[in-house]
């Protein structure tokens, strides 16, 4: 007996799925499986897990953060770079802030409200801290020296045009002094928290940073998952001296440990040289722990 054309066409799916199902649902992820526990990725497949004193510590694909309760670098350690993944380096909310680099005015906190800080506030004030805790000057361009974005609002007598007739410190809530005492001729104020300042032409103030600062882009931004445990060489030599002192150890040995730390380029040409920090500091504990 022939059967229905839409019976047939019914069956013929039926028969994809079965196909599909063994073929990607099973025999895929068991072949997969198979190849992690080949000698040589046996150690990658399961995490990539570090033991110190016979217990699991770490993963080294998965930064730490090095802080004291109140969130302050521990200058023992290499300090990592900035995460967003929920408190800091949570594998359960890998991600980045939704932030660009267009957020450059903050929210001031009111009563009742703890108000948001732009990312270039964050950035400004990461910058202070690192530069603090590693003895180097910490600011860098559109920054204000007490750590906040350094951004007016200007309002101008014909909207966006004419000459200045008030000008406001947005990221600077009273009683704070303004970073500059005047623009264009105009006393500037600090702002009034939840006042709405947006008739104003948003400007950012460049300042007398150097173009190249200390504390590099590393040490104040976070990196898309916000679970790398790497810095840059260059955020690495800057922490080299307090590390090296903190420990009693000289340099040049703790150089050693940064050096045996650092990976080249992947593949050769892609990217940039990257050191661990979560594989360094657990050699310092090891090789220059602190009495």
């Amino acid at each position: 007996m022939r059967l229905p054309n839409w019976f047939g066409q019914h069956l013929a799916a039926f028969r994809a799925v079965l196909v599909f199902t063994v073929l990607l649902g099973i025999a895929y992820p068991l072949l997969l499986v198979g190849i992690g526990l080949l000698p040589g990725l046996h150690h990658r497949a399961t995490g990539s897990l570090v033991t110190s004193g016979g217990r699991e510590v770490a993963s080294n694909l998965i930064g730490q953060s090095f802080v004291d309760a109140d969130g302050n670098g521990i200058p023992r350690y290499f300090q990592s770079r900035p995460s967003a993944a929920g408190d800091g380096y949570d594998p359960t909310a890998s991600g980045a802030s939704n932030l660009g680099p267009e957020s450059v005015e903050d929210v001031l906190p009111t009563t009742g409200t703890e108000g948001t800080e732009s990312l270039l506030t964050q950035v400004c004030k990461r910058s202070l801290a690192v530069g603090a805790l590693n003895g180097v000057d910490g600011g860098r361009p559109f920054c204000t020296s007490d750590g906040v974005g350094a951004v007016l609002r200007v309002f101008r007598r014909n909207g966006l045009t004419g000459p200045a007739t008030r000008v406001v410190s947005v990221n600077q809530a009273q009683p704070a002094t303004p970073f500059i005492a005047t623009f264009e001729g105009v006393p500037v104020e600090s702002a009034v928290p939840g006042e709405n300042y947006n008739g104003g032409v948003l400007t950012t103030i460049r300042g007398d940073a150097p173009g190249d600062p200390a504390v590099p882009a590393d040490a104040v931004t976070a990196s898309g998952s916000g679970l790398d445990p790497h810095i840059t060489p260059a955020y690495a030599q800057l922490q080299l001296p307090r590390v090296a002192r903190v420990r009693g150890a000289t340099e040049a040995a703790v150089q050693r440990l940064v050096d045996d730390n650092t990976s080249g380029r992947s593949v050769g040409f892609m990217g940039e040289k990257r050191v661990n920090v979560v594989g360094l500091n657990l050699d310092l504990d090891e090789q220059f722990p602190v009495r």
